[in-house]
């Protein structure tokens, strides 16, 4: 039976003042984020495409189970970062053009792409995401807790619930097409879509974005992942003090992450044995003690039961 809990958090994203660049002290780490939100929806409906058209293939009803939840958990992750998008975009119309890109993009892979190299896709990309976002969770209060509580609270809980349903790609991938050489094979592709992916959004935060309201950021995000487009982020890096998301962060945990992302792709690796941020737990535990604290993480049942 599968331990994947299908969570349905509303966030308060109706009015227009939600800003780009969300988290002043550290904009590097809201534009990683606001490049989270676009990537998100179109990422998602691939994966809850992919995963509809692998199921009746799998013959272990436990990974049925599983699959399920996974995708019912991703759907709802898309439609949180979609009203996230539709609050910038109605202060920056332009935005939705990106968006409009990147979901593009994503439906050129499903109706070009054999099933296979699809479930591998999201198989090589979620293998990341616990050791690179853990150390956003271990650095909460640094990262999230100065900014827009709205769009942290979005990020937290979609981050603790991407480290919740770690193994489930994996799982499905290999319920599907169990090759380990196959998946390996794939990960150039999937890096040059991801390049192609950057591009969009990068490209598309510096346009529609203006330099006063925190367009100026967008220059932290390399517009790719070749050597140019990374070197020029680094630049700007460099020539906007204080923009570094592991600013205060310890090297060692830095160096950690980055083994975290290689070891991912190995092979006979297990998500489910990653070590996970405390701040997971803690985040399960409150939302089953108080909902509402999901969409509000700093306010809600802080104040009465303290700080997790």
């Amino acid at each position: 039976m599968t331990k994947l809990q299908v969570r349905r958090v509303r966030f308060d994203f109706a009015a227009d003042d939600v800003p780009f660049n969300w988290q002043p002290q550290r904009p590097s780490f809201a534009m990683q984020c606001n490049l989270i939100s676009f990537f998100a929806p179109g990422f998602e409906k691939f994966i809850v495409d992919a995963t509809r058209e692998a199921i009746p293939l799998m013959r272990d009803a436990g990974v049925v189970e599983e699959a399920n939840a996974y995708l019912r958990q991703e759907a709802q992750h898309s439609a949180a970062h979609l009203s996230h998008i539709r609050a910038l975009t109605r202060r920056w119309p332009g935005l939705q053009e990106t968006a409009s890109e990147v979901i593009a993009s994503y439906d050129r892979l499903t109706a070009t792409k054999p099933l296979a190299w699809r479930l591998a896709y999201p198989a090589i990309v979620e293998a990341t995401f616990t050791p690179y976002f853990k150390v956003f969770l271990d650095h909460e209060d640094k990262l999230f807790q100065p900014g827009d509580e709205r769009v942290a609270s979005l990020f937290i809980w979609h981050f603790v619930e991407e480290i919740e349903h770690r193994s489930a790609a994996l799982k499905v991938y290999n319920a599907v097409h169990d090759s380990y050489a196959y998946r390996v094979k794939t990960i150039a592709g999937v890096l040059k879509h991801l390049s192609e992916i950057l591009s969009i959004i990068a490209t598309g935060f510096r346009t529609h974005v203006p330099a006063d309201d925190g367009g100026q950021f967008a220059r932290l995000m390399p517009d790719g992942l070749g050597p140019r487009a990374l070197l020029g982020a680094l630049r700007a890096s460099r020539e906007l003090p204080g923009a570094s998301t592991y600013f205060e962060v310890p090297k060692r945990e830095v160096a950690q992450m980055v083994l975290g992302l290689l070891r991912s792709q190995g092979p006979g690796h297990d998500p489910t044995f990653e070590r996970l941020p405390p701040l997971a737990g803690q985040w399960f535990t409150r939302y089953d003690e108080e909902p509402r604290s999901a969409a509000r993480w700093y306010s809600v049942g802080a104040l009465k039961k303290g700080r997790p």
